[in-house]
């Protein structure tokens, strides 16, 4: 069997794993075989080729991988609305006490709630922006 066919062969191995497992980073990889593979189409030694493979499969999940840590921002647990559901949810708050927080029904049960340090608390429509502890953090709606 020729290397070009070898190297196509490994890279629908790879492509293969990657739709079992999931994992995109394999993807990455496989672009290092089809890299190899066509270095093996133009001649180039098995040296070559190996050296290829790792560099730039290598070199695609290190970019990726530095890519998708760049674009993290999810919020925290208690902040992210994917965790918790009640995050973006309206109350309605009738009146604050001297320590800053109220007491408000929602979902059938009675909330403390709490506003953020440094704003003056107003009675309203409040915004669920966290959860602190077993206490609702709320913004003005």
């Amino acid at each position: 069997m020729s290397q070009p066919t070898l190297w196509w062969l490994v890279t629908g191995a790879i492509v293969a794993v990657e739709l079992l497992t999931g994992t995109f980073y394999l993807l990455m990889l496989g672009l290092g075989a089809v890299a190899a593979a066509l270095a093996a189409h133009l001649g180039a030694n098995l040296t070559v080729q190996l050296v290829l493979a790792s560099l730039v499969g290598g070199g695609a999940v290190v970019v990726w991988h530095l890519k998708r840590a760049a674009s993290r921002t999810e919020a925290p647990a208690q902040a992210n609305a994917n965790v918790n559901l009640d995050i973006g949810e309206t109350v309605q708050v009738g009146s604050w006490n001297a320590d800053g927080t109220a007491s408000v029904h929602y979902r059938g049960t009675q909330w403390t709630v709490m506003h953020r340090a440094g704003i003056n608390p107003t009675p309203g429509a409040h915004r669920v922006a966290e959860m602190v502890g077993n206490r609702l953090l709320v913004d003005k709606a």
